[in-house]
């Protein structure tokens, strides 16, 4: 490797500086390690941008929208600011109204009670439950999992051309998979619901924290993502898109804030008048320092740039791909094969194991956090693992369904704070239980797998 090569690899392999990255954890067979946070797709560790942000605005904390004091004068700005800092780093419309929520499915359920009456909602089942539940209410058609970008554009193309072609219409797609880290067409499936006068969101829980993302070049009428995927733990989430539906909606929750006037009705009832910015769904003292977190992040992403910590990313993706290629009894879970672009997230099988016995092995014996089971998104993970069976091993696995086998996979999921060591230790640690097995054994405790008691 040249020297230039050499400067090349290490820049693009510097992780960002996150919280944790210097904790340790005891492990069962003695000692103790530096935790590898392999988990991010559930929630990823806090930048330490993100805390120093927090910490330094905590003294200033105040009400917002509702003091003449100095603290409840700068939460606000603070407040609002951070609106404008989202709504940039989303490249919204003018137009757009951006809403400060709890979460991706806060944002989800928000946009399901401003549903116009008589909504028709089509949907992958491949979604995160986030995507997938919210719309029960609504007129759903739930659409087969697709093996190729294509054919998911062609199947969302029949089901919009075979509905009501006069009533409105919404469509719900994930930007990446939570599952197996596969990136959707999203731009091709928005032009197919436009073609076809539907709207449509896009969950991009798993996409906003890896990739840019632009409403306007997606062309999506709303988006939704949660702060705790996006470096900033501090339970906010974000719904930003067209406004006339959420204008046109009951409040999502009624209260102080929501409302612009309030008088009493001769018959003694109440009469309300609401906002119609995104306040009308911003009920409630706002969770200010959450917003503050995610407009933090949001620049501290955006200075990073992205072409840096992509190509980051996809150099730990190769090395866990890697890795897991040369354990012949790995199985990687996908959707739109090998060569499908992906975000830090993989998904996976190992014959001869149970997912939660070998997960719970990887964090005792090794320090290393991943996932295991269904990833709340059960259609799909039963759809990839067809009827592969799970090997019992010394920890049962989580409860079936009356007339089912026990399905589950792991999963690996890294981002922007990811060091280089924590993959290569992950790799290494899948290697040797694959071929040497666990050093300890393990019982199965409130359906979960646990080292025993020796």
């Amino acid at each position: 490797m040249s020297v230039s090569t050499a400067a090349s690899a290490q820049s693009v392999c510097a992780p960002l500086p996150v919280l944790g990255r210097d904790v340790t954890v005891p492990l069962v067979t003695g000692g103790e390690v530096a935790y590898a946070a392999l988990d991010y797709a559930a929630s990823a560790p806090a930048l330490q941008r993100v805390w120093d942000d927090v910490a330094a605005y905590a003294p200033y904390y105040g009400s917002v929208h509702r003091g003449a004091g100095y603290l409840s004068q700068l939460s606000t700005d603070l407040f609002e600011n951070a609106r404008r800092t989202v709504a940039e780093f989303l490249d919204c419309r003018p137009d757009d109204q951006l809403v400060f929520t709890r979460s991706t499915t806060d944002s989800l359920n928000l946009l399901a009670r401003a549903l116009p009456a008589d909504c028709q909602v089509f949907v992958f089942e491949t979604e995160h439950h986030a995507s997938l539940l919210p719309w029960q209410d609504a007129r759903v058609t739930y659409l087969n999992a697709p093996r190729t970008p294509r054919q998911a554009v062609e199947t969302l193309e029949r089901a919009l051309a075979a509905r009501d072609p006069y009533g409105p219409a919404l469509v719900c797609v994930t930007g990446a998979s939570n599952v197996t880290g596969e990136l959707w067409p999203v731009r091709e499936l928005a032009a197919a619901a436009h073609a076809h006068g539907a709207r449509i969101v896009l969950d991009a829980a798993q996409l906003a924290p890896h990739h840019p993302v632009s409403v306007r070049d997606l062309d999506v009428d709303w988006i939704a993502f949660s702060g705790h995927k996006l470096y900033a733990p501090f339970g906010s989430g974000v719904l930003a898109g067209r406004a006339d539906w959420l204008r046109a909606a009951e409040p999502y929750l009624a209260g102080g804030g929501a409302s612009r006037k309030v008088t009493r009705r001769e018959d003694g009832g109440v009469a309300v008048e609401w906002h119609e910015s995104a306040a009308r769904h911003e009920a409630g003292s706002p969770n200010v320092i959450g917003a503050y977190s995610i407009a933090s992040a949001c620049k501290a992403l955006t200075e990073a740039g992205f072409d840096t910590l992509v190509a980051r990313e996809r150099h730990l993706i190769e090395k866990v791909r890697a890795g897991l290629a040369e354990v012949p009894e790995v199985r990687v879970l996908s959707l739109f094969g090998d060569d499908a672009p992906r975000v830090g997230v993989i998904s996976f099988v190992v014959e001869g194991w149970n997912s939660s016995h070998f997960a719970a092995a990887l964090s005792a014996e090794y320090g290393i956090g991943v996932r295991d089971g269904l990833f709340c998104a059960h259609p799909l993970v039963r759809t990839l693992l067809g009827s592969d069976p799970q090997t019992q091993g010394e920890c049962g696995a989580p409860e079936a369904a009356p007339g089912e086998k026990s399905l589950n996979a792991i999963r690996v999921s890294f981002g922007a704070g990811t060091p280089d060591e924590h993959v290569e230790r992950f790799v290494t640690a899948v290697r040797e239980l694959v071929t040497d097995g666990a050093k300890w054994s393990y019982r199965t405790e409130d359906g979960r797998c646990v080292p025993a008691v020796s």
